[in-house]
């Protein structure tokens, strides 16, 4: 079935305003876009009238209000989907299984299956933090190009979370240059100390829209084969981007299992 140009170009606008960190001026839709000035506008006009685009004082837009309802549906579906793949990669690992997606200039964990494990990291379902220290937040800046990550430091900061973690933007840079080579990014405590993590992203076919992450002890994570386990996290993104993307529901990866109760603390 052929694309109906018209919600085709809607919905580039609104990605367009999502990319900017919620906000954007008309010049910016169109850089992003590709669309004529006067296709935006008509486009803005309708979005505007049902809520899903508001203008700001100094004529700037900015995604609205009646996207919130969707957006919370939509995040708690995306949550359900998740948990045969989580519960599979707690399997893999024997530590916790984080899902996150971004949200504006925000990392927001949305789903989780803790360790069976005594000791055992967690990091709440619902919880924001800034993307620049964990594993998470890196893998999913690394699907962005280098300008794009830059205008979103210098929205948000790098502030220090611990001694080990990254506060400049060549090292951020470089740091995503390395996920981008290896396929996979680490937190080497520098969310937590004592914390590690290792996680990749999710692709719906164009683009990442989530990442899948194990957390652990340091000294627990630092033991498993870590390039083995990404090979094994990057072909369960795959099939979770599959079942996201236009394509439909895939077949569940393994049983879900018992998710558990939650732990001592930690992130993803």
């Amino acid at each position: 079935m052929s694309a109906v140009q018209s919600v085709d170009r809607a919905l580039d606008v609104l990605e367009a305003l999502a990319e900017r960190g919620g906000e954007a001026g008309l010049s910016e839709i169109a850089a992003r876009t590709g669309l004529p000035y006067g296709t935006i506008h008509r486009l803005l006009r309708t979005l505007l009238a049902r809520g899903y685009v508001r203008q700001e004082s100094d004529r700037r837009y900015a995604l609205g209000g009646a996207l919130v309802r969707l957006g919370g549906v939509a995040e708690r579906m995306v949550a359900v989907w998740a948990q045969p793949y989580l519960a599979k990669l707690v399997e893999l690992s024997g530590e916790t299984a984080n899902l996150a997606v971004m949200e504006g200039d925000f990392v927001v964990y949305v789903a989780q299956v803790p360790s069976p494990r005594r000791l055992r990291m967690f990091a709440e379902v619902g919880r924001r933090v800034l993307p620049h220290s964990t594993a998470v937040g890196k893998a999913l800046m690394a699907d962005r190009p280098d300008a794009e990550v830059a205008s979103l430091i210098e929205r948000t900061g790098m502030p220090r979370r611990t001694e080990n973690t990254i506060t400049d933007l060549p090292g951020m840079l470089a740091e995503l240059k390395r996920v981008r080579a290896c396929g996979y990014a680490m937190d080497l405590g520098e969310e937590e100390l004592g914390v590690h993590c290792l996680a990749v992203g999710v692709r719906d076919g164009s683009r990442t829209v989530a990442a899948l992450s194990v957390s652990g002890p340091a000294e627990r994570i630092s033991a498993l084969d870590l390039e083995g386990l990404a090979g094994d996290m990057r072909a369960m993104a795959a099939g979770f981007g599959a079942e996201l993307g236009p394509a439909g529901p895939a077949s569940p990866v393994g049983s879900p299992g018992s998710p558990g109760s939650p732990g001592d603390g930690g992130t993803g």
